[in-house]
């Protein structure tokens, strides 16, 4: 992770807490080490970044850091936090941690008699059940599909029967009860699935398959069009 990216970070960690936050439980989300987040927490403070707080008690970020307002309805609200829950729940990681960011850096824009359309909004989503881990890093692969880079996997279908495939990477697509990973498949010659629980390994590629993402996206849309019309 990038140093700017880092104290990016830090400042979003702060923002979503109410409570003080060491620098351990901060080091251990960013996966650095505590000196490391010592280092990060003085050079904010350098840049005027208002938090308060010292090594072994914890750190918090004053009230007084705030963005600029957002023209919000309760309406556009409840929306973004009814996804932002949804993502939270169903997300890998990565995601689900963006959504609970984003939770937070809501309530901390919008005017205070807005608040209550996050903390108690009318809308929700239903309880769901764990999906099982995934056998590759989608962060990393949200990342190869902007990129146009190619995957190489191992997988395991449904019946056990492991293959090796080189895919090209298309879209990641959320689901009740597993994580999918829509892909150009050079050894069928056609966009395939992959169920991200049955992935025994991915090998992260250098070398780009020449499509644009969009075009390729594009692609897959419409053959997966003319399938339903099947």
């Amino acid at each position: 992770m990038r140093r700017a990216d880092r104290l990016f970070q830090i400042i979003q960690i702060l923002r979503r807490s109410s409570r003080p936050i060491t620098a351990q439980d901060i080091a251990q989300e960013l996966e650095v080490s505590p000196r490391t987040v010592y280092r990060d927490i003085a050079d904010l403070i350098g840049q005027r970044v208002p938090v308060r707080g010292e090594a072994g008690f914890g750190y918090i970020l004053d009230d007084s850091f705030d963005m600029p307002p957002l023209m919000l309805t309760p309406e556009e609200i409840e929306a973004a936090v009814l996804g932002a829950q949804w993502v939270a729940g169903r997300g890998d990681p990565a995601l689900a941690s963006a959504a609970r960011d984003l939770i937070a850096k809501i309530t901390s824009v919008v005017p205070e008699k807005l608040r209550p359309f996050i903390a108690h909004p009318a809308t929700g989503v239903p309880s769901w059940s764990q999906t099982p881990p995934d056998g590759i890093d989608l962060a990393l692969t949200r990342l190869w599909i902007r990129e146009g880079r190619k995957i190489a996997l191992s997988y395991r279908d449904e019946k056990g029967a492991i293959s090796q495939r080189v895919v090209w990477p298309v879209i990641l697509g959320y689901f009740e009860t597993a994580r999918m990973l829509a892909a150009w498949c050079e050894m069928r010659r056609d966009f395939r699935h992959f169920r991200a629980d049955r992935i025994v390994s991915a090998q992260f590629l250098d070398e780009t398959h020449g499509q644009r993402p969009g075009e390729l996206k594009q692609r897959w849309k419409r053959s997966m069009e003319q399938q339903r019309k099947h």
